[in-house]
Formats: C-alpha cells, sequence, structure tokens
C-alpha cells in the first residue's frame, strides 16, 4: 500500500512531464487504435468459419462473373437434384446495376452502385429473430433492425422502390432538396432516376427511395427488387427496335448461400461444381471469407505494411518516449532513491515503484485514449470513413478498450525497464559523495 501512495504521488510530483508524456501516449495509441480496428474487421471478414458458414457461387472463368438469371433457382437449391442432396439454409441473388445520378456530370459523388435482389433477404422476422442474408447487419440495434424491416416492407410492396447507403444522401441533396441533416423521413417517397453505364448502358431505371441502410459497411450501395430489373431488361426490345440488351441473357453476378457447417458447405459445393446445369459458362462456389480474401488481394501490401510496419513503429516510438521521461525522472530523483535504500527500502521495491509510475502514466494513458476513440469514432462521426474495395466505413470495437490499456502498459514496460534498473541500483555512498 506504500508503494501505491508514493507512486501516485510520484506522477503528480511534476505534473508538466506526466501530462506531456500521457498526451504522447494517448497520440500513437489512438493510431494503434485506428488501425488495428481497420485490421480487426479485415481479419473477421476473411476469417473461415466452421459453423454458420456463407458461400459465394460465381462464373468460373470470367472477372466480372456474368451468368444467365436461370442459373439462379437451381443454384440457390445448392443443384439439389438426388433425393439424398443438402439444400443450403438460405440464399440471395445479386445482380449488379452500375449507375449514374447524372449523366452529363460522371464523378464519384454521381455514381451509384446498386444490387437487384430478392427484397426479404435484406431482413425479415423468421421464427421470432431477424434474419438476414447481408454481412455486417446481423447485429443492428433494434432501432436500425426496425427502420431496415420497415424499409424492406415498403420495398416489398413497391416494386420500384430502392434502398440507399448514406453516402448517396449529399448528392441526393442537389437533386432533391435540403437533406443536409440526414433525415431519412425527407426522403422517403422522392423518386429519382438512374443512368445504366458500363454494360448496363441504355437501361436506365425511374426509382422511389424507401429506406435507407444502417450506418457503416453499405454506405456506398443501393438495393432494388429484382423482378422490377428483370421486367426492365424484358421490356428493353420494346423500345429499342426488337434488339435485345446486351445483358439480358448474363445479368447473374453472383449467389449467396447459407449453410450451418462446413461438412454441409463441402457437399453443396460439391453439388454444384458437378452438376451438368451449370456448363456454360461453368460456375464456381467457394466460402465467402476466401471470395473476401481474393477480392482484397491488391491491398495486400498496404495491409501488410500496417500490420507489421506502422503498428510497431507506432510501439517503438511510444517505448522511447515513456523510456525518455522515466530516464529524467530517475536522474533528477538521485539524492532521493539514495535516501529511500538508507531508510530501508530494498532494491526490488524501488525497481516496482519506477515501473508502477510508468505503468500508471501508460495504461491510464492508454484506456483514456481507447476511450475517447471509441467515444468520438462510434458515436460523434458515426465510424471511420476510410474506403478500401467494398468497405467505406469502420467503427472501433469494445476491444479496442482493451488493447489501449495492454499497449500503454506494454510500452511502458519496454521504456521504463532500463531506468528503472538504474533506479534499482542507485549506490547511496556514491551519491552522497557527490552532493559532499
Amino acid at each position: 500500500m506504500k508503494i501505491l501512495v508514493l507512486i501516485l504521488k510520484n506522477v503528480g510530483r511534476n505534473p508538466l512531464r506526466s501530462i506531456l508524456t500521457a498526451l504522447g501516449t494517448m497520440v500513437l495509441v489512438f493510431v494503434v487504435t485506428m488501425v488495428w480496428s481497420v485490421l480487426w474487421l479485415l481479419d473477421m471478414i476473411t476469417a473461415e468459419k466452421q459453423e454458420n458458414l456463407k458461400g459465394i457461387v460465381t462464373e468460373r472463368w470470367s472477372i466480372p462473373s456474368r451468368m444467365p438469371f436461370s442459373y439462379a433457382a437451381l443454384i440457390s437449391e445448392g443443384a439439389a437434384r438426388q433425393p439424398g442432396d443438402v439444400r443450403p439454409d438460405d440464399s440471395m441473388t445479386w445482380q449488379f446495376y452500375p449507375a449514374a445520378l447524372d449523366l452529363k456530370n460522371l464523378t464519384r459523388d454521381s455514381f451509384i452502385f446498386a444490387i437487384a435482389c430478392e427484397p426479404d433477404k435484406l431482413g425479415r422476422i423468421e421464427n421470432g429473430k431477424f434474419v438476414t442474408m447481408m454481412d455486417g447487419l446481423e447485429s443492428l440495434s433494434p432501432k436500425d433492425e426496425a427502420a431496415l424491416l420497415e424499409a424492406v416492407a415498403r420495398l416489398k410492396a413497391n416494386r420500384q422502390g430502392i434502398i440507399l447507403g448514406y453516402n448517396h444522401l449529399a448528392n441526393i441533396n442537389r437533386m432533391i432538396g435540403d437533406v443536409r441533416d440526414a433525415s431519412v423521413d425527407k426522403l422517403i417517397g422522392k423518386r429519382i432516376k438512374l443512368f445504366g453505364i458500363g454494360g448496363y448502358k441504355g437501361l436506365d431505371l425511374e426509382f422511389e427511395i424507401v429506406g435507407i441502410f444502417p450506418a457503416g459497411r453499405y454506405d456506398n450501395l443501393g438495393a432494388f427488387h429484382r423482378d422490377y430489373f428483370n421486367n426492365a431488361l424484358d421490356q428493353y426490345p420494346q423500345t429499342h427496335g426488337g434488339r435485345k440488351h446486351p445483358m439480358a441473357d448474363r445479368n447473374l453476378n453472383l449467389v449467396w448461400i447459407k449453410v450451418p457447417n462446413l461438412a454441409t458447405y463441402n457437399r453443396v459445393s460439391a453439388q454444384i461444381d458437378h452438376a451438368p446445369s451449370f456448363q456454360d459458362p461453368a460456375v464456381k462456389c467457394e466460402t465467402a471469407s476466401s471470395g473476401m480474401a481474393a477480392f482484397l488481394e491488391p491491398l495486400r501490401d498496404l495491409i501488410w505494411g500496417a500490420r507489421y510496419l506502422l503498428a510497431p513503429s507506432c510501439l517503438v516510438t511510444l517505448s522511447l518516449v515513456i523510456a525518455n521521461a522515466i530516464s529524467i525522472s530517475v536522474r533528477e530523483r538521485r539524492p532521493e532513491l539514495a535516501v529511500m535504500k538508507v531508510l530501508g527500502f530494498r532494491p526490488a521495491q524501488i525497481l516496482w515503484l519506477v515501473l508502477g509510475e510508468s505503468l500508471l502514466l501508460g495504461a491510464g494513458a492508454g484506456l483514456a485514449s481507447a476511450a475517447l476513440t471509441y467515444g468520438v469514432i462510434n458515436w460523434y462521426f458515426d465510424g471511420l470513413r476510410f474506403p478500401i474495395g467494398f468497405l467505406d466505413r469502420f467503427f472501433i470495437p469494445i476491444d479496442a478498450l482493451g488493447w489501449g490499456t495492454a499497449i500503454g502498459a506494454a510500452a511502458a514496460l519496454m521504456g521504463s525497464f532500463v531506468p528503472a534498473w538504474t533506479a534499482r541500483n542507485v549506490k547511496p555512498a556514491e551519491v552522497f559523495a557527490k552532493v559532499a
């Protein structure tokens, strides 16, 4: 107890130095927390699962994948043909629709990437539980869950409806009025027109906004009813001299399937891979984590650098900051440490006294930094805007509170051990001889 009291008193003896050391620690812990939060999500979505996993079925030999829509029903059933074949628990089709709000001013802000899908797959209540095929929407707050279910209900009732991500609010603001407060109520019922681009040039669709995706992974996405999309492709020849749209026969991009475990996935995957119906074009089935990892492959070097260069560099720098502060403190207190030894303090007690001061500063500042980062990023900024591939917004996990404390404590131990060992070995006779 006496040592703890001394630790608290010593930290407060030089407030300016303690504050500067704590601020330096907080800044570096903030950087590491941000980096690790991004890596944490990337690791989570690319980690192989053993239970309740998803697979992605795409065209085998072509990127981007383009399959006939006639494949959808059989793939959704896991290509089950025989009595003993297994079927997925759930499935979802994605038909890509790249479009722009304004063809005359094609910019990143005017671009909207939308998917045509079955509305129920976005979110529904099944056996009293919220069910979705969209990764990242499984653990919504009750408020966001209710808002999404309401949007899905509107989408089912209106085949021209569309659910948009939050990033499109500012872009639509210039066209349909003032929604600077990001109010969903002001957007509901507004009509917009999207102009197809790329492979879907010439396929222009009118929509009514029926809801907004919860802030997070789908900020740059739009989702609408697949029946509306397919009907528009079917009716295309009527307004274009009988010519089919170039994408009419190849408009299914991927199919998600959900299975209870890896053994079931392996059987479903084998059924799909060997199905005679999927020959032209051939298809492949892979786990969702493998597909995500392949999608992130171009960013591999950037992710590696953040994991093995940036974060360790911050830890080393933090250790040096703490080491410098503790070294100065030990040099100034040599006479005091010598007196403490004369009064009966053992070398181990002095060692732990100096280490304790450093740990208090490091762990305390680390926890404070992580808590501030968690609150400010998640609640004030509504997530970290850092686009990586299909991910646009990152949130700080609650685990960051432990990361910050551990980072501060570890850096404090590494940085203060040598100064603490020096303090432990102070010889009273030498100190008093110099004073005399």
